[in-house]
């Protein structure tokens, strides 16, 4: 599924792939415009996104 989202550090827009095989994910992935690590948290539920937050990494 994609989804687009703003970017913690540079405030653009951005999308991504989410994996709704996974019903909870948490990882970090660099931002494609600003090359910054965010920190990505999304649940699914029945294949829809139920939740979604995308933060700035702790210790930055």
């Amino acid at each position: 599924m994609e989804h687009f989202f703003t970017c913690p550090y540079c405030w653009e827009q951005i999308s991504m792939i989410l994996d709704s095989s996974e019903e909870h994910s948490d990882y970090i992935e660099d931002c494609e415009v600003c090359c910054r690590p965010i920190e990505l948290h999304f649940k699914f539920a029945d294949d829809s996104l139920v939740q979604f937050e995308a933060r700035v990494m702790e210790g930055i």
